[in-house]
Formats: C-alpha cells, sequence, structure tokens
C-alpha cells in the first residue's frame, strides 16, 4: 500500500546509527554554570537538612519520614540533574518552594525551645535553629538558579548526519 506523498516525504531515509543528536545549548558555559550550581545546591540543602535533622531527630514530630524523604529526593534530583534531565529543574523548585515554607515556619521555633528544664536534643537548639534558618536562603538561591537553567533550554535536539547532509531527504519516486 503506497502512502499519501505529503506523508511520503515526511519519512527517514537514514538509519538510526548514521544521525547524531546534539544539545548545542549544553554547551554553552551558562548551562554548565546552572547545572553545577543547582547540583551544588541541592546537595548542600541535602546536607544542612541531614545535620539539623540528625541534631533535632529527638525533638522532631511526625516529621522524621519527611526529612529523610526530603534528603534523598534532593541526592536523587542532584543525581540526574547532574546527567543533564532538564525536565527536573522545576520540579526542584517546587521542592524548595515547600521546604522555604517549612523552614521559614520551623526555624524561630527552635529558638523559642532554647529554655532551661527542656531536653536537649543531640546538638543545641540554637544551632538546629540556625540551620533550619540557613535553608532558606539556600532555597530561594535554589528556585532562583533552577528557573534560570530551565530558560536555557537544555532539552533543545538538533539531528545532524555523520556525512554532514540533512537528516531527513524526501524520498523521490
Amino acid at each position: 500500500m503506497a502512502l499519501p506523498d505529503a506523508l511520503n516525504c515526511m519519512l527517514a531515509t537514514v538509519a538510526d546509527g548514521d544521525v547524531i543528536i546534539e544539545h548545542p545549548n549544553r554547551d554553552k558555559p551558562e548551562s554548565h554554570t546552572a547545572r553545577a550550581l543547582v547540583v551544588g545546591l541541592l546537595l548542600v540543602s541535602a546536607a544542612v537538612l541531614a545535620v539539623a535533622t540528625a541534631g533535632g531527630w529527638s525533638k522532631i514530630q511526625g516529621a522524621k519520614p519527611l526529612h529523610v524523604a526530603y534528603v534523598l529526593i534532593y541526592l536523587l534530583l542532584a543525581f540526574y540533574i547532574a546527567r543533564w534531565r532538564s525536565g527536573l529543574l522545576p520540579v526542584a523548585a517546587s521542592f524548595a518552594i515547600i521546604l522555604l515554607i517549612f523552614c521559614a515556619i520551623s526555624g524561630p521555633q527552635w529558638f523559642s525551645r532554647d529554655k532551661p528544664g527542656l531536653e536537649d536534643p543531640l546538638l543545641d537548639e540554637s544551632v538546629v535553629g540556625v540551620l533550619t534558618l540557613l535553608l532558606v536562603p539556600l532555597q530561594v538561591l535554589l528556585i532562583a538558579v533552577a528557573a534560570r537553567g530551565f530558560s536555557q533550554k537544555w532539552s533543545v535536539e538538533v539531528e545532524q548526519r555523520r556525512d554532514g547532509l540533512q537528516p531527513y531527504v524526501a524520498q523521490s519516486r
């Protein structure tokens, strides 16, 4: 069965092994910087959150699984974003927004626990409070850099043939 001419001219006449997929926006220094910053901010945020979680473990009520999940999610996001998965940048920004809200609300509460007679967590309450409040500017930076990285369009693909010709050629009759 013959295909209509409109569809016939759109078929690839080049074997898959002869086509090279290039990502031109990933070669730019700005893209490398944005990726490195996002990965670094995710790793630093995960580390600070892990220390704050471990330091206040005995006093964190009901949020222990959430803290552990956040650390694991941030590490997973850092891994995939380091491999140029730009679709995860908005996901990282959305997780950062949620963590920013939690930290902005809970940070001052750690300082109100810094009184005699209250049971001490592993780290001093003021240290856990500072670590929690330190996460706020880290998340603001993460949101800004992830948005900048997403606007750089890392996922744009350009097809090139190994021999330099056009990747798709209309078939002649």
